[in-house]
């Protein structure tokens, strides 16, 4: 929650100055399931643009003209620009669904039968074809103690140790 409250000042501070581009992904350890439980915050306005490049034609988000078809490209698409291994194994990532929180989206996505993380692996090139200062901040919570990694184009991908 005080990670949020703090990303939510800086977007503030960050929109008052210049044009930004940034996600939140939230990547939750659940012992009890050996699973990570993962949000992914994005603006939909961004994801827009590079949906529109990535597959030709205009996106609308807000109200697609073909609601599968939509629902099936942004699966896709953030299946392929999310990976994580945990412990040396890549994790198998499933796409749940999404929701829209006013100028952004909360994708949710899940990884069963992980063990107890000691060494993760994070990549994350969201929005990166398109915005060259896309940053994409990355907690992890493991025991209620997160971990961070900032990730951008050039370098999208990162290491946490436990």
């Amino acid at each position: 929650m005080f990670y949020n409250y703090i990303f939510s000042v800086f977007l503030l501070f960050q929109s008052l100055f210049h044009p930004f581009y940034i996600s939140l992904t939230e990547i939750k350890y659940n012992a009890k399931e050996s699973s990570l439980e993962i949000s992914q915050k994005i603006f939909w306005d961004d994801l827009e643009s590079e949906l529109t490049d990535l597959y030709g034609g205009k996106i609308d988000f807000l109200k697609p003209k073909d609601q599968a078809d939509m629902d099936r490209k942004l699966k896709q698409y953030i299946l392929q620009n999310n990976t994580i291994s945990v412990n040396g194994k890549k994790a198998e990532l499933n796409y749940l669904g999404y929701e829209i929180e006013e100028d952004a989206a909360w994708f949710y996505l899940e990884a069963k039968q992980i063990p107890r993380p000691q060494k993760v692996d994070v990549r994350n090139s969201i929005l990166h074809k398109h915005f060259d200062s896309q940053q994409n901040i990355i907690n992890f919570y493991l025991d209620k103690k997160p971990k961070s990694l900032i990730l951008i184009k050039g370098n999208e991908s990162g290491r946490l140790t436990f």
